[in-house]
């Protein structure tokens, strides 16, 4: 691990400019570097190319111990066996390369062994029909945040099926132990972001499950074609094999002919313990007045889907006596009859039927699950014809054909279910129980993910100033909105009905237990007791929260928190001078919130990677967009602060096509294009690698997002200045040599990352697609006013190693003029690695900003796997600021093996932080942000040495 050594030398430059530019092609990393051998040829297998981007080999998790330092001896021993290991083999230029340069060069390239694509295997299941255990339990995702739609499991012994598979789904399942392996169907109500969100990451951390990985069946109706073409941008093929659609087929886009079959109920699945069928709801073509028939297209996500499960009967008692009776001697015929097979009587001249033997059959339970999102589904559904077996006031159905609903789980909107019309339908059931689990009022204060909410509450006690409490409204407060969402209470109830609650059961079978089930629903604790238990677990915590809040009473140069002997703090906590753009900086001026800090796929305790910059008046910002932003968003800001913020979002710009940064996006945009509708707004810009607009383009078939494109391309410094100049001009990536000057670090131009004659862009700019300046030029004119009215300076994206088109990005703040009216005060800089290698245009880009936010996804003793997966260390990240002379540093995206805190060496932290999900920096704080590590520590002392056999199994591989 010599590079390390390296890179300090680099780093430590007091001009890191010139340093760089002084170095030869190639010469930046000194040849003899070496990469342990045991990663000469890293073995990927079970590493599928967009999954588990920076989890842990069982190895690593066996031997880890975040207590270990590397010595000096040790590296100079793996030296010398390194040396001894080279001499005897022939290495291959590739290797040999990207061995010079620290980093794994056909990761970066899209080559690496982990991106094959695995024959993913459907699980084949040995069905238990008799003496099974099956019941439905509601999944509380969103029911907090009401930020999408709550998902169903239905349970059998040897079967799963998930209906709706909202974001933060799989982050539910890991808090709640629901082992996603075990699920075998996938059953979507509505093609959009609310009930199909978190599906992307589902598929791909079943891909990785293993050492072969799995699949499931996914089912939705026929649009959902286009959700599976979308996904496709950045899913391997095989992940999605056995997606399945359902009713009219896509191609068309015309209302049918014939809408009775629109609304037939079609058979999906029959086997020996569940038979499952649909019948489509699409709006009620009232709703087209004033359009012509021809002209009226349907869209996924305008049809939606009633499911109806339905359990076989149970089989009476069989009575032997009856058998001998009919002349049937004891033997394998008993069985027949038992299993529904007629027999021959072994004495006489007779058929024996299973009627005959067999005591009266209990009917099996049958459940529906109703999603009609407006009145105008309602309606269509009110016309079906095929669920009126279904009905218990239909006196002119025959007994034979009638059905009794047992259950009826309704994901409908309290808009639509306390409508009277919605009541009445409802009282047609019977006796059914009536599940409510649309988003209903009460389950606002009840976090979901509570461990997460426990660790804020926990870190809020300690520093309210970097953690906020939790932006949930108090009831109180819900019954003063006005937002539709929160309608409830209103129409006349004719029926009786409960409150969905997160875990809340229905008990299936055995039939002896038929009925609710509320043993399994989650204690919720209050505020108060946790913070009673970290007082009893942590008793010196009082002290250190009253020492942080005194950081922001002293003077910057006070040492009176460092007086009690409880908290020591530590020596190089001396603060830097403060840099001159934050001069007269007040608390309405920026604002970093960290939505997600964690790599690969969500955890407990960490959301995928997401950070909000809080412009105030201005505006806001996101830079990467990963799964669950939202519902994150809704836990800072409250319900209506949410929809604020995005309502005031300038542009998202997102780093890379990895799905840990990007899969939350749709569902942002499908919600601000509902909070604007009908008020004048401009679509909004989105940054992003050039593979994000295939998978943009091809959702937008789904639902509209309202949205125009940038390639982050457009956006680096020769791009940019190319538009000011001549925005005609030709494309300005095309290099008329080797040796193209770079676009964002020109002084350093002849820096050659890759291979030989290779410069980087080659690995970020594929030949045959070139930068279309002509298309972008209106869009760079939008952003360049959107960017005036947010009151900043620039954009700039800038290339990173890590995959093919990852980027980087600054952010430059406009600058303003000081309250003396005389001087003006230079812009701050904000500067997001993405997921990176260290590298030099990070280091050029970062010179002299402000805050520099960078990704640190492994410990320091674990550099090797950071190579092979292109990914920081906490000391090279730390140290990349260091040589850019950034003023702050926060570290973000660490790997899901450090589920509270990550390891760190705190002698380096001078000038650093450590991210948490929700910690919010303002900028009039940032002088304050390294002093309050220390008692962060203090927080998680108990944690810092981490049993990966623990959390890593629940938090990471889900499988067993």
């Amino acid at each position: 691990m010599p590079q390390i050594t390296n890179l300090r030398l680099l780093f430590s430059s007091p001009n890191p400019t010139t340093f760089l530019s002084s170095f030869k092609p190639n010469s930046l990393f000194k040849p003899n570097t070496k990469i342990p051998t045991k990663f000469n040829k890293p073995n990927y297998s079970s590493y599928p190319f967009f999954t588990c981007l920076s989890s842990s080999r069982k190895s690593h998790s066996k031997s880890f111990n975040s207590n270990r330092r590397i010595s000096s001896s040790s590296l100079k021993k793996s030296e010398m066996g390194e040396k001894r290991g080279l001499s005897s083999m022939k290495m291959d230029d590739e290797v040999a390369e990207s061995k010079k340069i620290g980093f794994n060069k056909k990761r970066a390239e899209g080559r690496d062994k982990s991106s094959r694509v695995k024959d993913l295997k459907l699980k084949v299941r040995r069905l238990n029909p008799v003496n099974t255990i099956s019941y439905v339990q509601v999944l509380g995702t969103g029911m907090d945040t009401q930020d999408t739609s709550p998902s169903v499991l239905l349970f059998f012994d040897k079967q799963r099926f998930i209906f709706n598979a909202g974001e933060g789904l799989q982050r539910f399942c890991t808090e709640h132990k629901i082992k996603l392996s075990k699920i075998d169907h996938i059953f979507l109500s509505r093609v959009c972001s609310e009930t199909a969100g978190g599906l992307p990451g589902l598929l791909l951390t079943l891909a990785g499950t293993g050492e072969e990985g799995m699949s499931v069946n996914v089912w939705g109706p026929s649009d959902f074609k286009y959700l599976v073409d979308a996904m496709k941008s950045f899913i391997p093929n095989a992940a999605m094999v056995h997606t399945r659609c359902f009713g009219p087929s896509p191609k068309s886009d015309k209302i049918p002919d014939n809408l009775e079959k629109l609304n037939d109920q079609l058979k999906l699945i029959d086997d020996e313990v569940v038979k499952i069928s649909a019948i489509l709801l699409r709006p009620s073509s009232s709703e087209t007045n004033g359009i012509k028939k021809d002209e009226f297209a349907l869209k996924s996500s305008d049809i939606s889907v009633l499911y109806i499960c339905e359990l076989p009967e149970i089989r009476g008692k069989f009575d032997p006596e009856k058998a001998r009776a009919l002349g049937l001697r004891p033997g394998p015929k008993y069985r027949e009859l038992q299993e529904g097979i007629s027999v021959k009587s072994d004495t006489k001249n007779i058929m024996v039927h299973p009627d005959d033997v067999l005591g009266p059959s209990v009917p099996g339970p049958i459940v529906l699950l109703v999603d009609c999102p407006t009145l105008s589904h309602f309606r269509e559904l009110l016309s079906a014809s095929s669920i009126e077996t279904y009905y218990a006031d239909v006196a002119s159905m025959p007994e034979e054909n009638r059905k009794t609903v047992n259950c009826v789980i309704h994901l409908s909107p309290a808009l639509v279910v306390n409508s009277s019309d919605y009541q009445k339908w409802m009282s047609r059931f019977g006796g059914a129980e009536h599940i409510l689990a649309g988003h209903q009022m009460k389950n606002i204060e009840i976090p979901i993910l509570q461990s997460s909410a426990r660790v804020a509450a926990r870190l809020n006690y300690l520093c309210p100033q970097f953690f906020p409490a939790p932006g949930f409204w108090s009831l109180q407060q819900l019954k003063c909105s006005t937002s539709p969402v929160m309608a409830e209470d209103t129409g006349l109830k004719l029926c009786e009905t409960i409150s969905a609650e997160n875990l809340l059961k229905f008990h299936l079978r055995p039939y002896a237990q038929l009925g609710l089930d509320r043993t399994g629903i989650p204690a919720t604790a209050a505020p108060r007791e946790i913070i009673e238990d970290l007082l009893s677990e942590i008793p010196e915590i009082s002290d250190a929260a009253q020492q942080v809040a005194r950081l922001w009473r002293e003077d910057e140069h006070a040492s009176e928190a460092a007086s009690d002997n409880n908290m020591i703090e530590e020596p190089w906590l001396n603060q830097s001078a403060v840099p001159s753009c934050l001069e007269g900086i007040t608390r309405e001026n920026v604002e970093i919130v960290l939505l997600g800090t964690g790599s690969s796929q969500p955890s407990k305790y960490r959301n995928v990677s997401s950070v909000f910059i809080n412009l105030f008046s201005k505006g806001s910002l996101l830079l990467d967009c990963g799964e669950g932003t939202l519902g994150q968003l809704k836990r800072r800001f409250g319900i209506q602060g949410a929809d604020d913020a995005v309502r005031g979002l300038r542009f998202i710009w997102i780093s890379h096509i990895h799905a840990d940064h990007h899969t939350g996006l749709a569902r942002i945009l499908a919600l601000r294009r509902d909070l604007l509708k009908g008020v004048p707004h401009e679509p909004l810009v989105v940054i992003g690698p050039r593979q994000l607009k295939r998978f943009l383009d091809a959702y937008e078939r789904l639902e509209e997002l309202d949205m125009q494109f940038l390639d982050c391309r457009h956006t680096t410094k020769a791009s940019l200045a190319a538009f000011e100049s001549n925005y005609n001009q030709s494309d300005n990536y095309e290099p008329s040599s080797g040796n193209k000057v770079d676009s964002v670090k020109p002084k350093v131009s002849d820096s050659i990352l890759f291979a030989k004659g290779s410069p980087m862009q080659s690995h970020w700019k594929r030949p045959g697609s070139p930068v279309d300046s002509t298309l972008a030029h209106p869009i760079m004119e939008k952003l360049t006013d959107v960017l005036g009215d947010a009151g900043l300076e620039s954009i700039i994206s800038f290339p990173v190693v890590h995959c093919p088109q990852a980027f980087g990005v600054v952010l430059k703040g406009a600058d303003r003029l000081h309250s003396d009216g005389r001087r003006i005060i230079p812009g701050w800089k904000i500067v997001y690695s993405g997921d990176t290698r260290p590298c030099p245009e990070l280091v050029e880009a970062s010179q002299g900003a402000t805050v520099l936010i960078h990704e640190a996804t492994f410990e320091d003793a674990l550099v090797e796997e950071a190579i092979a997966r292109n990914h920081s260390t906490t000391k090279e990240a730390i140290e990349v600021g260091d040589a850019a002379g950034a003023y702050r540093i926060i570290l973000t995206h660490f790997s899901q093996r450090y589920p509270k805190i990550p390891v760190f060496d705190e002698s380096h932290m001078h000038k650093t932080c450590i991210a948490f999900d929700m910690m919010s920096i303002n900028f009039a704080d940032l002088h304050v942000l390294p002093r309050v590590l220390p008692y962060l520590k203090l927080l998680f002392k108990n944690e810092m040495v981490v049993d990966e056999s623990d959390e890593l199994e629940s938090a990471v591989s889900l499988a067993a």
